[in-house]
């Protein structure tokens, strides 16, 4: 037998009876069709029926590929309804968060406009001099003790 090429630690014969091995793209029809018209290993009899019995689907087994490409075909709608949901709320919130900003800009804005109309001074004046109002005096200054809560509830009238 005479010796091939090496490959690592294998070593691949030159030839085996009469017969070259060829590796890669470049085998030749001829060789393809002296592999396939070899005859065949024979098949143990439970091999067979093996074989046999896998190429042929029954009922149940359908049934079941059935129900589980319903089941899971029902999942997938579902999830993708419920992340179109989500989607279409996340866009909703967004509106509103939007909205909710620009109305705050223009109450800020009002705000300040009405801030700087107002003149302290000029009510000052006219609650003096047309109305007659004077500051309060000592005696007249009654503080309430508060309670911690934001208002104060009078049930009688404060008499001096």
């Amino acid at each position: 037998m005479a010796t091939g090429r090496t490959t690592g630690r294998r070593q691949y014969p030159a030839s085996v009876s009469g017969s070259r091995y060829v590796q890669g793209t470049a085998v030749r029809r001829e060789d393809i069709r002296r592999q396939l018209d070899a005859p065949k290993k024979q098949l143990s009899h439970t091999t067979r029926k093996n074989r046999e019995r896998a190429r042929h689907m029954n009922f149940a087994y359908v049934l079941f590929l059935t129900m589980a490409m319903a089941v899971t075909g029902f999942v997938l709608i579902h999830y993708i309804q419920m992340e179109s949901s989500i989607t279409t709320s996340v866009k909703a919130v967004a509106a509103k968060e939007s909205e909710l900003n620009a109305l705050k800009t223009e109450n800020d804005e009002a705000l300040s406009r009405i801030e700087t109309s107002i003149d302290l001074e000029e009510i000052r004046r006219i609650a003096i001099t047309e109305l007659g109002m004077t500051y309060a005096g000592e005696g007249q200054i009654v503080e309430i003790p508060s309670e911690g809560s934001d208002y104060v509830r009078q049930y009688a009238d404060i008499e001096q």
